[in-house]
């Protein structure tokens, strides 16, 4: 096996989990891949002696491949990573990494991907990953892949993981062991609209036009964002909300309720009681679960006690479809898996099922343009051919310039339709938005100079060859190679300026989503923040990296110092949790080219991270409960809401006891 042959069998997957630099395969469904590579994996491995893995991961642009170890990759629903044994098939090295002590460690998602769709466990995991993408939790890919960052997205989402499911859980009355349920455990706090009434937002039926009735609403998040958009929305809980009234009304939700209520009767009840209420469309939603996942728990009546001690009754698709039909003698129309829709008003079901089959009625050109003049034409031709020219114009604006035959694959259809790719960009310019194409062309100049400015600060010798879309950069940018060097350097020495490095922090400061700025002393903000910085200063921050090395994953904040010349980079133990504590601290002394580490190997030191609303940004979905709880935590503690403020760990909590209080994620509980 050579690197050539190696990245053509990887590049003609069709099984596995295809990232755009990787695939994931389970070694189960190896039997699927060529004959070759199904071979070569287990060679490796046993070459190596790793005889724990599960999955191989394949690099397609480099010979290399690394050996995963996960477990619990059937048993648990998200496993977390053992042993990663990444093999260098070039150099013939490895390196072995192990998580098993970590709290952190690396997990799965979509495992349905990684095997083979004949296998048992298929389907399974195929309802896994819907029920996540029905919560709203893969939203944000990026920050999904470890342990602790997808548990705080879970509870963000309003759920938690029982036995592996998001789950809404239930209360009741165990009578032959005496355990007790606590039922209103259902209601778990959402940030965002539940999985049904997003189905009824997409289909148009939150616009305002229907009063909306949610029975089993819990603590009511669904109705506090549908009366925030003004609609006429009201609900009934047995456990929170059980003096309110049962209002009949258009469209009734009952989500999640069947499926927690363990006497068969009651359920009835809840059922037909809903249908009652509804005067135009009953949407009923439940959790869904196959029969190798229901086995392995405790039965108790038709349904299983979870782990937690917790009713539930797990459906199929086709079973809640039938149980609905049967005791509302009415069609049930399945919206998602889980979801269903029951129409009281049959005109209201009948242009609902018109708009779900509508195809779209395809335009024919019937008449012919009158004379037009080259530059109409050109238009003309742009409209005709929108996506082509869509394409050639995104071109554009991810290069700051048009850019050459070489940098767009359709380029002799562009040529033959209109001409020359300056002709091309010129007409469009005239058609499209010309103000985001002047932001790319300064973004890409400003990220040139960057890299010129970094490559003076190394005293890295100037390339003898430059590629050619790199000339073609300077020649539309810069004019030439000279002029960018002398801006350049024009930018390294700036960063030397204490007067213009703090008019820089405060108009970063006005200018990015989230920051704190010390007047006079130091600006801080979260790493992701790096790319909106002014030019001048994301030198500065440059500079101080090119002693440091690349911002690696463990590191959360940066502080910018103004006068003294130095840089900080700060990594918190959880940065998503309500109050992070400080771990460590690297001070970056470029005038003396140096670097100091501070580690809070004490716990009693570590300080903790306060007004840290002020370092997110108001889209955050955290930004609310976190304002709300630094107003007050910091009123608790006696110390400034806003800006930097600095204490230990010790004496935080002395001051929270002496308060008589402690810290529950973004609540404060009596002690």
């Amino acid at each position: 096996m050579n690197a050539e042959l190696f990245k053509e069998l990887v590049s003609e997957l069709r099984i596995g989990k295809q990232l755009p630099d990787s695939v994931y395969i389970h070694k189960d469904a190896l039997t699927e891949a060529n004959e070759k590579l199904a071979l070569f994996i287990p060679a490796v491995a046993n070459a190596l002696k790793v005889t724990e893995w599960d999955l191989v991961k394949l690099h397609k642009k480099e010979f290399r491949l690394s050996l995963l170890s996960y477990p619990s990759f059937y048993t648990e629903s998200y496993p977390p990573l053992h042993i990663s044994v990444n093999v260098d098939l070039v150099k013939l090295t490895h390196k072995t990494t192990d998580y098993r002590n970590s709290d952190n460690p690396p997990i799965l998602h979509r495992k349905e991907t990684m095997i083979s769709t004949s296998s048992q466990h298929y389907q399974n995991f195929k309802e896994l990953t819907y029920e996540g993408e029905n919560a709203g939790l893969y939203e944000n890919t990026r920050i999904i892949g470890f342990k602790k960052s997808w548990e705080n997205i879970i509870n963000r989402h309003g759920y938690e993981l029982v036995d592996g499911r998001l789950f809404r859980c239930s209360s009741v009355k165990i009578p032959d062991d005496s355990k007790t349920i606590d039922r209103h455990r259902t209601a778990i706090v959402r940030h965002e609209l539940s999985a049904p009434m997003k189905t009824l937002a997409k289909n148009g039926y939150l616009s305002g036009d229907y009063s909306i009735f949610d029975y089993g609403c819990g603590r009511g998040d669904d109705l506090r964002e549908l009366e925030a958009h003004g609609l006429d929305a009201t609900g009934w809980d047995p456990n929170f909300q059980p003096d309110n009234d049962k209002i009949n009304s258009d469209i009734v939700n009952l989500g999640f309720v069947l499926n927690v209520i363990e006497d068969q009767d009651e359920r009835l009840e809840a059922l037909i009681g809903a249908w009652d209420l509804c005067e135009q469309l009953l949407i009923v939603s439940v959790m869904l679960a196959n029969d190798s996942f229901i086995a392995q728990f405790k039965p108790y009546k038709d349904g299983v006690i979870t782990s937690r001690n917790t009713f539930q009754k797990y459906y199929a698709q086709s079973e809640i479809k039938s149980y609905i039909e049967r005791n509302l003698q009415d069609e049930a129309i399945p919206v998602a898996p889980g979801i269903f829709y029951i129409f009281k008003d049959k005109l209201l079901e009948q242009e609902y099922l018109q708009g779900k089959y509508k195809r779209h009625h395809q335009w024919l050109q019937l008449t012919s343009p009158q004379t037009l003049d080259s530059k109409e034409k050109a238009k003309l031709v742009v409209t005709q051919h929108q996506a082509l020219f869509e394409s050639f114009w995104n071109t554009c604006l991810e290069l700051g310039r048009a850019p050459s035959n070489e940098e767009f694959e359709q380029s002799e259809e562009t040529r033959q339709l209109i001409g020359s790719h300056k002709k091309v960009f010129n007409t469009l310019k005239e058609l499209f938005d010309i103000t985001e194409f002047e932001k790319a062309e300064k973004r890409r100049k400003e990220d040139l100079l960057l890299y010129f400015a970094m490559g003076l600060f190394e005293k890295r010798k100037a390339y003898t060859q430059q590629s050619e879309a790199l000339k073609r950069d300077i020649k539309a940018l810069f004019d030439d190679y000279k002029t960018a060097l002398n801006l350049a350097a024009d930018l390294l020495f700036a960063i030397a300026d204490t007067d213009l490095i703090n008019k820089q922090c405060e108009k970063a400061h006005q200018q990015l989503p989230a920051s704190v700025l010390n007047e006079g002393h130091s600006l801080i903000f979260h790493k992701q923040f790096i790319d909106e910085l002014p030019l001048v200063l994301r030198v500065y921050v440059g500079a101080g990296l090119q002693m440091y090395g690349e911002i690696s994953d463990s590191i959360d904040l940066i502080k910018i110092h103004i006068t003294s010349g130095k840089l900080s980079l700060m990594h918190y133990d959880n940065f998503e949790q309500s109050i992070p504590f400080l771990v460590e601290r690297i001070k970056i002394k470029m005038a003396v080219q140096d670097i100091d580490f501070f580690d809070y190997i004490d716990e009693k030191r570590r300080p903790p991270l306060l007004n840290k609303h002020e370092l997110l940004s108001h889209s955050d979905d955290c930004y609310e409960r976190q304002k709300s709880f630094d107003k007050r935590l910091s009123k608790l503690l006696g110390v400034e809401n806003t800006g930097e403020v600095i204490i230990h760990r010790q004496q935080y909590e002395e001051l929270l006891s002496a308060a008589g209080k402690m810290v529950n994620g973004f609540r404060l509980n009596r002690l």
